[in-house]
């Protein structure tokens, strides 16, 4: 089983464009952050650090384009500022919600968790990937965004607003309002 422990940023903007970052603490490739970025036109782009990733994560998920290009990240106690060639964007949530419990077994992730999941937040914590493998999506907090802004190719992308409409990057999109999510991906 393949895990992942870190935390999922989204947003979308008032320009169409919607941007996922994932910072992976602990993995099979050690520490290392992504971006899928959804362009207006339906387009899905995949920017990882290097080719063994990016194939990796492609693999899994469903992208146009897979570019490898470096990502620097800057953290604060609740805020990331983040950039690769083209995109900038910075990222700033309050209160975070907690999970009381925070070992809670697959079956549970997958069937209760899921329910909520889904009524409340419009995501799936289990599903297949692209290559027929099994995920989990274990959250342990989440939080709304209070502000976001991003940059593309020199370009303001506007307010940050909903996720919307789903980029269909897999399984699951990320919660229709802007969050941040401190989780961990099981992939069997």
């Amino acid at each position: 089983m393949d895990i992942f422990e870190g935390r999922i940023t989204s947003c979308g903007f008032d320009s169409g464009d919607r941007i996922v970052i994932g910072m992976w603490k602990n993995s099979p490739f050690g520490s290392f952050a992504d971006i899928m970025w959804a362009k207006p036109d339906g387009k899905k782009v995949l920017i990882a650090p290097n080719k063994e990733i990016g194939e990796y994560i492609d693999s899994l998920y469903d992208f146009d384009e897979v570019r490898i290009e470096e990502i620097k990240i800057e953290t604060n106690q609740k805020e990331i500022i983040f950039s690769s060639k083209d995109i900038k964007c910075q990222f700033k949530w309050g209160k975070e919600l907690s999970f009381l419990v925070k070992k809670r077994p697959l079956w549970f992730v997958s069937t209760i968790e899921y329910f909520f999941g889904w009524l409340i937040f419009r995501t799936k914590t289990h599903g297949k990937t692209k290559n027929g493998r099994k995920e989990w999506y274990v959250v342990d907090k989440i939080s709304r965004l209070k502000n976001a802004k991003a940059e593309i190719s020199g370009k303001n992308l506007g307010g940050h607003t909903k996720f919307y409409p789903k980029a269909n990057f897999g399984f699951s999109d990320p919660p229709n309002m802007p969050a941040s999510v401190l989780v961990r991906s099981h992939i069997e």
